[in-house]
């Protein structure tokens, strides 16, 4: 089929729903298709519009189901569709849609039941970041993999770090743009000299991955979340994970996974990060829901899973 992958993230930008498209992409060229990927559909003989963030892509979902009745359309159910508030024009794009994508299965409890009988769960895959030697560092490396924003809770890492004691030897290193300048200002403000938590700013994928193997520990502080892209690396990377208690970390990790703790909890946070750093047995079991998860997240798995999406359309 004729593709088109429609994106509300610019070219150029290490966004998730950008680094999204490039992956469904590259995993339906796989599969035998011609993709494009658009920021807007504006016209164009395509046989399926595939479409990330409802509300974003209202206007590509409206335009090619009224240029083209009766063609396909897959709409990827992002964490804002999810956990925001779809409003009108969002609930009007899920009913245009054939099918729904969603990126764990949790996220099948916010749909009424009608909207549920569209929606599919397919798990985003990833590749493990290669383990890099320690060296000579001492300290235990968290890493955190996010842009900062509010949805992201960014700073709660920072404020955990704040309550360690002295003799801890912890250090956390968060990469993401600062995606206003409350944040940026935040970020700096915190990322002083003498701190446990740097900020390195926004980093490329694969500067990003290289960061991940030299963790220790991977933290992700979020609100909400549809799927998250680097918790599935840090899983398939078989790295200890602490998460947020949200839906999304459930449905990827399991409710009985360890390292869960509540939503911006920053004292439950310091001493779950504590643990990991002085308990080895605790950072083994972390470790081992990694790898046992891993298998989960293969990209063969994802691509089986869109061609069987795919015939049924």
């Amino acid at each position: 089929m004729r593709i088109a992958v429609v994106t509300p993230a610019p070219p150029g930008t290490t966004r998730g729903n950008r680094r999204s498209a490039l992956r469904y992409a590259a995993l339906l060229r796989q599969l035998g298709h011609t993709v494009r990927i658009l920021q807007r559909w504006t016209g164009g003989s395509h046989d399926l519009l595939v479409a990330l963030h409802a509300q974003r892509s209202r206007a590509s979902v409206e335009d090619f189901a009224r240029a083209h009745p009766g063609r396909p359309i897959i709409v990827v159910l992002t964490g804002t569709d999810l956990y925001g508030g779809l409003g009108a024009g969002g609930r009007r794009v899920l009913e245009r849609a054939t099918r729904l994508v969603v990126l764990q299965p949790e996220a099948l409890r916010e749909l009424d039941a009608r909207t549920r009988r569209k929606a599919t769960v397919i798990l985003q895959s990833a590749v493990a970041a290669p383990r890099r030697p320690r060296g000579s560092r001492r300290g235990f490396r968290v890493v955190a993999l996010g842009h900062l924003r509010a949805v992201k809770d960014p700073f709660l890492l920072a404020e955990a770090a704040q309550r360690l004691p002295h003799s801890s030897r912890i250090e956390v290193l968060h990469a993401g743009e600062a995606l206003d300048a409350a944040h940026l200002r935040g970020a700096r403000a915190r990322s002083k000299r003498g701190s446990r938590w740097r900020w390195t700013g926004p980093r490329r994928h694969a500067a990003a991955l290289r960061l991940l193997a030299s963790a220790d520990l991977f933290v992700q502080t979020s609100i909400a979340e549809g799927g998250s892209i680097a918790l599935a690396e840090a899983v398939v990377s078989g790295l200890p994970i602490l998460a947020t208690r949200i839906p999304a970390a459930l449905g990827m990790l399991g409710p009985r996974h360890p390292g869960l703790f509540p939503v911006g909890d920053a004292q439950a946070l310091a001493g779950l990060l504590l643990r990991a750093e002085t308990d080895a047995r605790f950072r083994t079991r972390l470790a081992r829901a990694s790898r046992e998860l891993a298998p989960v997240f293969t990209p063969d798995r994802e691509r089986a899973a869109w061609r069987r999406l795919l015939a049924r359309l």
